[in-house]
C-alpha cells in the first residue's frame, strides 16, 4: 500500500510539472492561430522567411511552462528566448535589418526620376490616417482604447514595412508588438492580393495602359553620394530616424562603394538572415494568450488593413495627378509601389500594368516609389518617435 501511495504521489507530481497542467483554452486557440500561420507560411509561401519564425516563436511561447520567455528573478537566470528578445527590445535587430535591405537595394530608379519620392511621401499617407483612427476608434468601439503610443505603433502597420514597425513598437509599445508584428507581415504577404482591387478602381483603362519613357542611366558618383547625402539631410532633420536610415545608407553605400562587396554580401546575406531568424522567433514569443487574446487585437488587425489600403489608395491617387501634370506620361499604377513592400508592390504594378498592354514594362519606373517607400515608413516612424518616444 506504501508502494502503490508513494507511485501515486509520484505520478501526481510528474503529471503537476507537465505543460498539460497548465494547458488554457487561451494557449490552445493562440497554437491554432500559429500553426495557421505556419502553413501560410510554408504551404502559400507568404512572407516565409519572417512569418515562419514568428509562428514557431508563438507556438512555443504559448506551450505552457517552457519558461523560454522567463524574466531572470535573483540568482535564477531567464530564458532562452528572453535574452534573444533583448536585440528587439533595445533596438538592435530592425536597424540591422535596414543594414542588409539597403546592401540590396538599387537607388538608381529614384535617383534618375527623383519625382519618385512623392509617391513614396504619398503612400505614407495610410500610416497618419491609421494613427488617427486608432486614437478616434473608442468613440466608435468604446470597449477598445488606444492611447498616443499604441496609436502611432498601429499607424506604422500602414507602411508595409516589418522591421519598421517592429523597431517603432518596441519603443512606444511593447505590449503590443506580437498582434502588430502578425498584422504587417500578413498584409505585406497579402500585397498581390490586397493592391490589385484598390488599383484598378481608381485608374482607367487608358491610365492602366501608359507606358513610360526608359529611365536615364544613373553614373557610380550619383550612386555613392546618394545615401551620403540622404543620411546627412534626413538625421539632420529628424535624428530620432538615424537608427533605420543610417543603417540603410550604410548597407547601401557598402554596395555602391565597389571597395566593400564582402561586407556587403555578409550584411545582405549570412548577417540579414541570422538576424531574421532572432528577430522573427522572439517576436512570435511576445504573442502569448493574454497579449494576443482581447479586443485590441481585432481593432489592431482591422486598423492595420485599413492603413495599408488608404496607403496603396493615396499612392495610386497622387500618381494620378502626376498622370495630369505630365501630361499623361505618367502611369497612377506606380503610385501602389509607393508603400515600402520590396520588391512586391513593384511586381504587382508590372503585372497590373501588363494586363491591359502587354507591351508595358513599369518594374523599374515602379521601384523609384518603391525605395522611395521605405525611406519614407522610416522618416514617419522617426516622426512618430519623437513626437511619442
Amino acid at each position: 500500500m506504501d508502494f502503490l501511495s508513494m507511485l501515486g504521489e509520484t505520478l501526481k507530481d510528474f503529471l503537476s510539472s507537465t505543460g498539460f497542467s497548465a494547458l488554457t483554452m487561451g494557449n490552445v486557440i493562440m497554437m491554432i492561430v500559429a500553426l495557421i500561420l505556419m502553413y501560410l507560411a510554408i504551404k502559400k509561401e507568404y512572407e516565409p522567411l519572417l512569418l515562419l519564425p514568428i509562428s514557431f516563436g508563438m507556438l512555443l511561447v504559448n506551450l505552457p511552462l517552457s519558461g523560454l520567455m522567463d524574466h531572470p528573478i535573483g540568482d535564477q537566470i531567464g530564458g532562452l528566448l528572453y535574452y534573444l528578445y533583448q536585440g528587439d527590445e533595445l533596438g538592435i535587430f530592425p536597424p540591422l535589418i535596414f543594414m542588409g535591405v539597403g546592401a540590396l537595394t538599387d537607388f538608381g530608379p529614384l535617383i534618375a526620376n527623383p519625382r519618385s519620392i512623392l509617391l513614396g511621401a504619398a503612400a505614407q499617407f495610410g500610416i497618419f490616417f491609421a494613427f488617427l483612427g486608432a486614437l478616434l476608434l473608442k468613440y466608435i468601439v468604446p470597449a477598445i482604447h488606444f492611447n498616443g503610443p499604441e496609436a502611432a505603433s498601429i499607424g506604422i502597420i500602414g507602411g508595409a514595412d516589418g522591421p519598421t514597425a517592429i523597431y517603432l513598437t518596441t519603443k512606444l509599445a511593447p505590449h503590443l508588438l506580437g498582434p502588430i508584428a502578425v498584422a504587417a507581415y500578413s498584409y505585406m504577404s497579402l500585397v498581390p492580393i490586397i493592391q490589385p482591387p484598390i488599383m484598378r478602381a481608381l485608374t482607367t483603362k487608358e491610365e492602366r495602359k501608359v507606358k513610360m519613357e526608359q529611365l536615364r542611366p544613373v553614373s557610380k558618383n550619383e550612386k555613392i553620394l546618394f545615401p551620403i547625402i540622404v543620411t546627412i539631410l534626413v538625421v539632420l532633420l529628424l535624428p530620432a530616424a538615424a537608427p533605420l536610415i543610417g543603417m540603410l545608407m550604410f548597407g547601401n553605400l557598402l554596395k555602391e562603394s565597389g571597395v566593400t562587396n564582402k561586407l556587403a554580401e555578409t550584411a545582405s546575406n549570412a548577417l540579414m538572415y541570422i538576424v531574421t531568424i532572432f528577430l522573427g522567433i522572439t517576436v512570435g514569443a511576445t504573442a502569448n494568450a493574454e497579449a494576443f487574446l482581447n479586443p485590441k487585437t481585432l481593432g489592431i488587425l482591422a486598423l492595420g488593413l485599413v492603413a495599408f489600403a488608404i496607403g496603396t489608395a493615396t499612392g495610386v491617387l497622387f500618381g494620378k495627378i502626376m498622370y495630369k501634370v505630365s501630361g499623361g506620361k505618367v502611369n497612377p499604377l506606380i503610385g501602389a509601389a509607393g508603400v515600402s513592400a520590396v520588391p512586391m508592390s513593384a511586381r504587382v504594378v508590372q503585372k497590373v500594368g501588363k494586363e491591359e498592354n502587354p507591351s508595358n514594362f513599369l518594374l523599374m519606373h515602379a521601384m523609384g516609389p518603391n525605395v522611395a517607400g521605405v525611406i519614407g515608413s522610416a522618416i514617419a516612424a522617426g516622426v512618430l518617435l519623437s513626437i511619442f518616444g
